[in-house]
C-alpha cells in the first residue's frame, strides 16, 4: 500500500508537469491543427535559462532566500520562452500556414533539432546540476514522502490550469481564441485578427512550458540541451491521451499518464528488485499512444475542434 501511495504522488507530480507541456501542444492545434514538435525544446530553453539565471545570481547576490532566487529565475525564464516561441510562429510557422500540411511538420521537427544544435553551442552539451533552493526535507504522508519541490510543482499547476481556464473562458482574448479555433475567416470578419491570436497562444504555451522546464530540473535536479525531447513527446502523447485540441483532455491525459507510468514503472521495479523499473519507465507512455490510437483515436473526451470550411 505504501509503495502504491508513493507511486501516486510520483504519478501526480509527473503528470502535472506532462499537462502543462500538453496544454502548449492542444492549444496551438485546436487554433492552427498544427502540431508544434518545437515545444518540448522551449521547456529546455526554459529550464537551461533558470539554470544560468540562478548562477548569476548566487554569485552576485548571495544570501539571498532560494524560493526569490528560483521566482526570479522562473519569471525570466518565462519571457525568454515566450519570446521565443513567438519568433518561432513569425519566422517558421506563419509562412507556411497556408500550405500543405506536411510542410509545417516538418518544419517543426527540424526547428526542433535546431533549438537542441543551439542549446548544445551555448549551453554545451554537459549535464548540469541544477541547484536545490527550496528545503530538502520532505514530508511524510501515509508511509509515502513529498518533498516541498513537489508540492510547488502540484501548486502551480493547479494555479496556472485555473488561470488559463478562467483566460480562455471569461476574457476577450479567450472568446477570440474560441471563435479562430472555429473558423479564422469568419472570426477575422467578426474583427479578431487571427494572427495576433495565435501569437498569443504560442507566448501562452511557452509561459506554461518554461514553468514546467523549471520545475522539471528542479525535481531532477539536472538540465541538459536535450532534457525537451522525452518530456515533449511524452505531453504530445498525453494531449492525444485525453483528446488533442480539448484543454480538459489534455490535462486529464497528462494526469493519467504520469499516474500510469509512474505506478507501472514502480510495480515492475518492485517486481525485479529495481532493476528495471526506472529502465522501463519511458515504454509505458508509447504503449498508451498505441491503444489510444488504435482504439480510440479521438482521445478521452473526444475533439471539440469544428471542422473548418
Amino acid at each position: 500500500m505504501e509503495t502504491l501511495l508513493q507511486q501516486i504522488i510520483n504519478g501526480l507530480v509527473l503528470g502535472s508537469m506532462y499537462a502543462l507541456v500538453a496544454l502548449g501542444y492542444t492549444m496551438v492545434y485546436g487554433i492552427i491543427n498544427l502540431i508544434n514538435f518545437a515545444h518540448g525544446e522551449v521547456l529546455m530553453v526554459g529550464a537551461l535559462t533558470s539554470w544560468t539565471i540562478i548562477g548569476l545570481m548566487q554569485d552576485a547576490l548571495p544570501g539571498t532566500p532560494g524560493w526569490i532566487i528560483l521566482l526570479v529565475a522562473m519569471l525570466i525564464s518565462c519571457v525568454v520562452a515566450a519570446a521565443l516561441n513567438f519568433a518561432i510562429e513569425k519566422i517558421a510557422y506563419r509562412p507556411l500556414r497556408n500550405s500543405p500540411k506536411l510542410a509545417p511538420l516538418i518544419t517543426a521537427i527540424g526547428m526542433s533539432i535546431l533549438l537542441q544544435t543551439l542549446a548544445m553551442i551555448i549551453w554545451k552539451p554537459n549535464y548540469k546540476p541544477y541547484p536545490t533552493l527550496l528545503p530538502s526535507t520532505p514530508f511524510e504522508f501515509g508511509g509515502a514522502v513529498i518533498t516541498p519541490t513537489q508540492i510547488l510543482i502540484l501548486g502551480l499547476t493547479a494555479v496556472s490550469l485555473a488561470i488559463l481556464t478562467w483566460l480562455v473562458n471569461y476574457t476577450r482574448l479567450g472568446r477570440a481564441m474560441r471563435a479562430t479555433s472555429e473558423n479564422p475567416r469568419v472570426a477575422a470578419l467578426m474583427g479578431v485578427k487571427p494572427d495576433m491570436v495565435i501569437s498569443a497562444t504560442f507566448i501562452i504555451g511557452a509561459v506554461l512550458a518554461a514553468i514546467a522546464g523549471v520545475m522539471y530540473a528542479s525535481n531532477y535536479g539536472t538540465a541538459q540541451h536535450t532534457m525537451g525531447f522525452l518530456p515533449g513527446l511524452k505531453a504530445f502523447t498525453a494531449a492525444v491521451f485525453g483528446g488533442i485540441g480539448n484543454l480538459a483532455g489534455a490535462v486529464v491525459g497528462g494526469i493519467l499518464l504520469g499516474l500510469i507510468e509512474s505506478i507501472g514503472a514502480g510495480y515492475i521495479g518492485t517486481l525485479t528488485g529495481g532493476v528495471l523499473g526506472s529502465n522501463y519507465s519511458d515504454i509505458f507512455a508509447f504503449i498508451v499512444l498505441i491503444f489510444v490510437l488504435t482504439l480510440r483515436p479521438s482521445g478521452l473526451l473526444g475533439e471539440r475542434v469544428a471542422d473548418r470550411a
